[in-house]
C-alpha cells in the first residue's frame, strides 16, 4: 500500500493573498510530493510496504532510520499543516468552543497563545515547525521542532495543528519575513475547526 500525496482541502487559489497559488504549487506539488516519492521508494519491498503512514513514521523513529524518518515524517507533518489552514480561518477560535476554553485555561487568553505560538515559530532556528498539542490532562502546550521532527512520536500528546516555518512555506510570498507570514497564518488562515476535531478525539 503505497503512501499517497494528500489532496489539498481547498483550491490552490483559496488561501491567497496570504499564501499564493505559486507557493502551493511549489510547496505541495514539489516538496510534499518529493517526500511521498522518497518514502515509497524507501519502504518498497520491506516489512513496512503495507503499513500506514503513522506506523511508518513511528517505526523509522524507533529504529533510528533517519532517512525514512525524515521523508515519512515530512509527509505526515505536511498533511497536518494543510488541514491547519482554511480560507475561512484566522483569528481567535469561536467563543464557547472547547478549543477556545482550553486556550484560555492553558495560556490565559488567545492573545497570550498567539504571542507564544509566534515566538515558537520565530525562534525556531533554521527549518522546522511550531505545534499546538494537547496533553493527557487536557491542557495545551506549544512545541517547536527542528527539520522533520514532530509530536507524532510522543505518545503523551495529541497534535492539534501546526505551522510550517521552513523557508519554502513562505519565501515566495514573504521572502525572509517569517514574522509577517506567521501573522497572516494566525490572523487569516488558522483552522480552529480542525483543531477542535482533533481535541475532541484526543
Amino acid at each position: 500500500m503505497a503512501i499517497s500525496l494528500m489532496d489539498l482541502p481547498y483550491e490552490k487559489t483559496a488561501l491567497a493573498p496570504h499564501i499564493s497559488e505559486d507557493t502551493l504549487n511549489y510547496h505541495h506539488g514539489k516538496h510534499h510530493q518529493a517526500y511521498v516519492t522518497k518514502t515509497n521508494d524507501a519502504i518498497k519491498g520491506t516489512a513496512l510496504d503495507d503499513a500506514d503512514l503513522e506506523a511508518i513514521v513511528k517505526e523509522a523513529k524507533k529504529t533510528a532510520n533517519q532517512g525514512l524518518f525524515n521523508n515519512s515524517a515530512q509527509v505526515w507533518n505536511h498533511n497536518i499543516y494543510w488541514q491547519s489552514m482554511s480560507p475561512n480561518g484566522g483569528g481567535a477560535p469561536k467563543a464557547g468552543s472547547k478549543i477556545a476554553e482550553a486556550i484560555d485555561k492553558s495560556f490565559g487568553s488567545y492573545d497570550e497563545f498567539k504571542a507564544k505560538f509566534k515566538d515558537a515559530g520565530g525562534t525556531q532556528f533554521g527549518s522546522g515547525w511550531a505545534w499546538l498539542v494537547a496533553k493527557k490532562d487536557g491542557s495545551l502546550e506549544i512545541l517547536k521542532t527542528l527539520n522533520a521532527d514532530c509530536p507524532l512520536t510522543d505518545e503523551s500528546v495529541t497534535t492539534l495543528l501546526t505551522m510550517d516555518v521552513w523557508e519554502h512555506a513562505y519565501y515566495l510570498d514573504y521572502q525572509n519575513a517569517r514574522p509577517d507570514y506567521m501573522t497572516h497564518f494566525l490572523d487569516n488562515l488558522v483552522n480552529w475547526d480542525f483543531a477542535e476535531e482533533r481535541l475532541a478525539a484526543a
